[in-house]
């Protein structure tokens, strides 16, 4: 599990409907420091693009995405550029997507996970400083294919 602190960060924060678990880890985050940026509930494919926004146009650093299962606001996240987004429900994956895939946006299940567990992937996603530098041209080519795509030009296969 990662030691690292990080500083306090701008997080872009949202779900389609919020529970106990999506304003416990609301709550959490500001203890941690971190200014949060909560976008009102909407469909989860809004909500995501907002929060996705947020990250890829620079006014937060970090998003935090819940829907029921994650799946959606996951998918709907990274339809965005820019955006890399994880599913993640343990925190070893917190730790992988942040370390390997440079994840910018979290997501979780608004109803699988318990706040134990999500303070545990908060822990492991936050506690990356930086990316594995090794994985920097991996990296580079998801952005390489965003734009292969944006101009509809798929890559070579």
């Amino acid at each position: 599990m990662p030691t690292g602190r990080v500083t306090c960060m701008k997080i872009a924060f949202g779900c389609d409907d919020p529970n106990e678990l999506t304003r416990f880890v609301a709550d959490e985050l500001r203890r941690r420091g971190h200014d949060v940026d909560v976008f009102a509930p909407e469909q989860w494919p809004e909500v995501a693009r907002r929060v996705a926004e947020a990250v890829a146009d620079g006014p937060a650093d970090q998003g935090v995405l819940f829907c029921w299962t994650g799946t959606g606001t996951a998918m709907a996240a990274n339809k965005t550029p820019g955006v890399r987004a994880a599913l993640v429900w343990e925190p070893w994956i917190a730790e992988g997507a942040r370390r390997w895939n440079d994840a910018n946006v979290l997501v979780m299940s608004s109803q699988r996970l318990t706040p134990e567990t999500a303070t545990q992937i908060l822990d492991a996603w936050f506690g990356v400083e930086a990316p594995d530098p090794g994985e920097a041209a991996n990296i580079a080519r998801l952005a390489e294919l965003e734009r292969l795509y944006r101009a509809n030009t798929p890559p070579e296969r």
